[in-house]
């Protein structure tokens, strides 16, 4: 259920990335309450209503689901295809987030985790240990040319 509010609460945000959970969360509680809305009332104007209510949250938290897959908002438009386009977003939405940080923003699944980590110096390792040879490097043709 925070899921569901946090995505209510990000109402009109269509920058940044969500991760899966909030997606399905959200699109989960929806499915719920339309569901009850239509059972308890036959005219289905109570269900009517809270679609219209819960359009802009639901786009919202659609398109930050895209961009946390490293896509655009504007394959938000393949749901204008019937069967196909709503296909192919049900698979966006499964995938995993894109690791690391991408134009949309900072990974949320690291949110909070990296923030007290602080970056270390890496040292120089020996020239033994990358492979190099040490010594000059001889001028000229090699055997293997």
């Amino acid at each position: 259920m925070n899921w569901y509010l946090e995505a209510l609460k990000k109402y009109a945000q269509f920058k940044g990335r969500s991760r899966r959970s909030e997606f399905w969360w959200f699109a989960a509680v929806n499915n719920l309450v339309l569901l009850m809305l239509v059972v308890v009332e036959n005219s289905g104007l109570l269900a009517a209503l809270y679609l219209l209510a819960v359009l802009i949250p639901g786009s919202a938290v659609q398109v930050r689901r895209l961009h946390d897959t490293g896509r655009s908002a504007w394959w938000l438009l393949l749901s204008l295809v019937p069967i196909i386009g709503g296909a192919v977003l049900i698979v966006f939405a499964l995938q995993d987030s894109r690791p690391g940080a991408n134009k949309y923003g900072p990974n949320p699944k690291l949110a909070g985790v990296l923030d007290d980590v602080q970056p270390q110096q890496a040292e120089e390792p020996p020239p033994a240990a990358t492979g190099q040879i040490a010594g000059p490097r001889r001028a000229g043709p090699t055997r293997w040319s």
